[in-house]
C-alpha cells in the first residue's frame, strides 16, 4: 500500500483492484478542437491504466450537417474512430458516446450532466483553457459541472 491511503501508484495488480477509486471515466470532448485536448487525454489514460477503469468518449453533436459529418451516424462514427485511437494508445478499454442536440451551443452542458449518470461515471476529466472575460460572467462547461457533478470532476488546463 502506498503512502496515499492505498489510492497512489501500486505495482500489485491485486491491490489496484481493492483500491478501485475510479472505475468509469467520462472524458467529454470536441472533436474540432482534438488538438488542445493531449494534456487531459494523457490524464484520462493513465487513470485509467491506474485504477483498471474504463473511459468513455462523449461529444455532443447537432442533427444538421457539421465538419464531423453530415449526419448523426457520421458523427458517430468520427467519435468511435476517435475512441478506437485512444483504446490502442492507452492499452485501456474505451468507448464512444455520441450525444445529439437541436442546439449543442446552448445545450452541451445540460447533455453532459445527464451523461454524467447515464454512464455512471465516477470521474470527470475535461480539458479546459485558460478563463477570459466571458468566463467571469458565464460559467463554461468545465466549470458548471465542477460544480454540480455528484462525481469527481478533474478539469486539467
Amino acid at each position: 500500500m502506498s503512502g496515499w491511503g492505498g489510492y497512489g501508484p501500486q505495482t500489485n495488480k491485486e491491490t489496484r483492484k481493492e483500491n478501485n477509486m475510479f472505475s468509469k471515466i467520462m472524458v467529454p470532448v470536441d472533436l474540432v478542437h482534438k488538438d488542445t485536448l493531449g494534456k487531459a487525454l494523457n490524464v484520462a489514460g493513465e487513470m485509467a491504466k491506474l485504477y483498471g477503469a474504463s473511459i468513455d468518449v462523449v461529444s455532443v453533436g447537432g442533427e444538421l450537417p457539421s465538419e464531423l459529418g453530415h449526419n448523426p451516424h457520421e458523427f458517430g462514427d468520427s467519435l468511435q474512430g476517435f475512441a478506437e485511437d485512444l483504446r490502442e494508445k492507452y492499452g485501456v478499454t474505451v468507448k464512444a458516446d455520441p450525444l445529439m442536440a437541436h442546439d449543442p451551443a446552448v445545450e452541451t452542458t445540460a447533455e453532459l450532466m445527464k451523461a454524467i449518470d447515464k454512464i455512471g461515471a465516477d470521474l470527470v476529466i475535461m480539458a479546459s483553457h485558460e478563463p477570459g472575460f466571458f468566463e467571469h460572467i458565464f460559467s463554461s462547461h468545465g466549470g458548471y459541472i465542477a460544480q454540480h457533478a455528484k462525481c469527481s470532476v478533474f478539469v486539467v488546463r
